[in-house]
């Protein structure tokens, strides 16, 4: 007997960063040719992937795009954190951004926090990419709820997030 139940379709999960053409400027226009590694961080560029491997012997040096926008300060994503929940839980809402930066890191060498500031009640992170900034917003809203509002700029690798409880 045939199910007569529609059958439901799988979703591609789509965070909106893929709407427009954004090109990350840090990232290199052509591939870096034979495997290469960071002077800064020891990520390895291999097959087309940063990584944290060892690096081939004979391996080229070039700085990773994570770590060309450490040296300039050019964040690629700021997610800035306010509320009263913020003052009273300080301390465990920057263990848990620390803990997802952690995690991120070590799977995808390119996502990592650049800085974070306190300001007027607020802290500010600043990120080397989109998509780690995103998740830090994500993470937040899962563990404490509150509101959360993601903002890519149209044309342009940058996006801002703001949550807030």
């Amino acid at each position: 007997m045939k199910n007569s139940a529609p059958r439901q379709r799988l979703r591609r999960h789509n965070d909106g960063a893929s709407r427009d053409a954004r090109i990350d400027p840090y990232q290199p226009r052509t591939k870096i040719a034979g495997p290469a590694r960071c002077p800064d961080c020891g990520a390895v560029y291999r097959r087309g992937l940063w990584r944290w491997e060892t690096a081939p012997a004979g391996s080229a040096e070039h700085v990773c795009p994570a770590c060309q926008r450490t040296r300039e300060a050019f964040p690629a994503g700021v997610v800035t954190l306010s509320g009263e929940f913020l003052r009273e839980h300080h301390d465990e809402i920057l263990n848990l951004v620390h803990n997802e930066e952690k995690v991120r890191k070590s799977r995808h060498p390119l996502q990592r926090i650049l800085a974070t500031r306190e300001q007027e009640g607020r802290l500010e992170v600043t990120t080397t990419d989109i998509h780690i900034a995103r998740r830090l917003g994500e993470a937040l809203l899962d563990a404490f709820q509150g509101e959360l509002h993601v903002s890519y700029s149209p044309g342009e690798y940058f996006v801002r997030v703001s949550w807030s409880r």
